[in-house]
């Protein structure tokens, strides 16, 4: 079913670049141009340094790639947030401008970057509305990395406008799925929460703590859609207007935990600490503009992404928790 979303003729041979594509996402969407047939250069962060226009722009004189598509970022929930705004700003505000100076001077035919849910307002309409990006200011533990995000689509307007480039800038809401962090200093909440539910239903708890009050919804991407979307957006959407990606579903964050509890096999109760910040009010995206610029649709249900994800980290939980695999950054 996936395959009828892309057109196998266009990828076969096509050399994309792309920027955090070892990382959780990017690992399925360089998976995925491989199964079409294309070939990929992924940069490692330990090798080049997205923040160093210079070394931006001898990575790709040196890949040569047909596309770019940019997913690195300096990531993380609530906290890590609220720990490192100015860091958070400053290497993803950097990040973007370089990848989108350095693409247009080494003439790459098109750029696909994404940007945040994040960057919405913290009170902005349900659901979230493209025209609505600009017309507030985000939730304030996130609102640096929003911010620096959702500049790319500025980016690629004004690119577009003076020089011709071909760009495009998506907004994924929250992804989850195989593969993604499960550190507990540095994850979101669906890992976050299958490996708390999971560590008390081995080590016998009968309580788990969480942030918050549970009364915040979130809508979620599972991964490999994710990685769809994006694809079928650099084949087929040539515009620089922002565009969601998500399946348009919400769930608050308490039937979110007993969704996952359940999944785990934890039995147990939760302990919300009103004290904790809980994020953005509410987030659920329209989905109707992915829908009829690019014929994106997620296909996974929610129920079946989080059994998927809760079977990798029950398979892979030794190597995890001893840190291997965890607390990846796409970068």
């Amino acid at each position: 079913m996936r395959a009828l979303m892309l057109t196998e003729s266009f990828w076969k041979n096509r050399h994309v670049l792309v920027t955090g594509g070892a990382g959780f996402l990017g690992s399925f969407v360089v998976d995925r141009i491989h199964a079409m047939g294309g070939r990929t250069t992924v940069p490692r962060s330990a090798q080049v340094d997205l923040v160093d226009r210079g070394a931006v722009r001898q990575m790709l004189n040196a890949a040569k790639p047909d596309m770019v598509i940019h997913l690195a970022a300096r990531v993380g929930g609530i906290g890590a947030n609220r720990d490192n705004p100015g860091k958070f700003m400053f290497d993803n505000l950097v990040m973007g401008a370089n990848i989108f100076e350095e693409c247009r001077l080494a003439g790459v035919a098109k750029l696909v970057a994404t940007g945040t849910i994040c960057a919405y307002p913290k009170f902005a309409p349900i659901p979230f509305k493209e025209s609505d990006l600009w017309n507030g200011y985000p939730e304030e533990t996130n609102a640096p990395y929003g911010i620096a995000k959702k500049t790319m689509s500025v980016l690629s307007e004004a690119y577009r406008a003076q020089y011709g480039m071909n760009s495009a800038v998506l907004y994924p809401v929250n992804l989850y799925g195989p593969r993604d962090n499960f550190d507990l200093h540095s994850s979101h909440v669906i890992p976050a929460l299958i490996r708390k539910c999971v560590t008390a239903r081995l080590e016998g708890r009968a309580e788990v703590s969480l942030w918050g009050d549970g009364s915040p919804t979130r809508e979620f991407l599972y991964v490999e859609d994710a990685a769809d979307g994006i694809l079928i957006a650099a084949e087929k959407f040539d515009s620089s207007d922002p565009v969601n990606l998500g399946n348009g579903e919400e769930i608050t964050n308490r039937d979110l935990a007993v969704l996952i509890a359940k999944a785990c096999g934890f039995s147990g109760t939760f302990a919300w600490d009103p004290e904790k910040p809980n994020g953005q009010p509410r987030r659920k995206l329209d989905v109707t503009q992915a829908r009829t610029r690019f014929g994106f649709s997620a296909l996974v249900s929610f129920q079946e992404g989080i059994r998927r994800t809760v079977a990798y980290y029950e398979e892979n939980r030794a190597r995890i928790d001893a840190g291997a695999g965890s607390g990846v950054i796409a970068g």
